[in-house]
């Protein structure tokens, strides 16, 4: 495609760029991808490079983008199809519920469970005072034995500590405060893209400049009470969320 100038009365010449190389040869990948399944080997750089008539970091580019939206994954040293992204609602329901809800078997290992005392923040979003005890856990979250995201939760060990005592942290957090009487009524969720850092890509098997989805949550109670504070890192390559709007 060559270049193209626009010019017009009292305006000054506007260049209209030439197509990506990379992203002519990522349209072609994504050809190559339709006609495979998932687990299916993709093409080595080397042969992409050879078949397109272009050279390794064009092809090298174009597959980062496809990695980062999922259509693929590293596995070992190749690289494969990718299976179908973890859809999940936005609602007031846990990570098994959800996982469940579309169909994925969901799993977590814990990787801290511990008591630790409120700083400003976390006191505030709890309702509770500076200095008083908090349950931490931190669990790696998995669906179909994948792992897909770091999940934090801080609950008050006021109201939670006796119930966490017996918990079985592998097993989900929600149906345990429920059964102890505590309702969901509403919470607050801010959603944003971050970077992971080197501690948290390694638990997740990702890469420090692979984009994750962060995201903030605050539940409370139907008298107003906090019950949770959450914070949830998933991997932007294997995990996308629906919501309903309505007027």
């Amino acid at each position: 495609m060559n270049q193209q100038t626009s010019t017009g009365p009292g305006t000054s010449s506007v260049v209209i760029e030439p197509e990506l190389k990379y992203y002519r040869v990522r349209t072609e990948i994504e050809t190559i991808l339709s006609g495979l399944e998932e687990g299916d080997a993709v093409p080595s750089e080397r042969e992409l490079a050879a078949r397109f008539t272009v050279a390794r970091e064009t092809v090298r580019q174009a597959l980062r983008d496809l990695l980062v939206e999922g259509r693929i994954e590293r596995r070992g040293r190749g690289t494969v199809v990718a299976s179908p992204k973890l859809v999940q609602p936005l609602s007031i329901r846990s990570y098994t519920e959800g996982a469940l809800s579309a169909g994925r078997v969901p799993s977590r290992k814990v990787v801290t469970f511990e008591r630790m005392s409120a700083d400003d923040g976390l006191a505030t979003e709890l309702g509770i005072e500076v200095g008083d005890s908090v349950v931490h856990l931190e669990r790696v979250l998995f669906a179909d034995g994948e792992k897909i995201g770091l999940e934090s939760t801080f609950l008050p060990d006021s109201r939670f500590g006796e119930m966490l005592d017996a918990f079985d942290a592998t097993t989900s957090l929600y149906a345990a405060i429920r059964s102890i009487g505590v309702v969901f009524a509403s919470a607050t969720e801010r959603i944003e893209t971050v970077l992971a850092s080197p501690r948290e890509a390694t638990l997740v098997e990702s890469t420090t400049s692979m984009p994750m989805l962060l995201l903030h949550r605050t539940s409370v109670d139907p008298d107003g009470v906090p019950i949770e504070r959450v914070r949830s890192l998933y991997r932007g390559d294997r995990i996308a969320f629906l919501t309903t709007l309505r007027e």
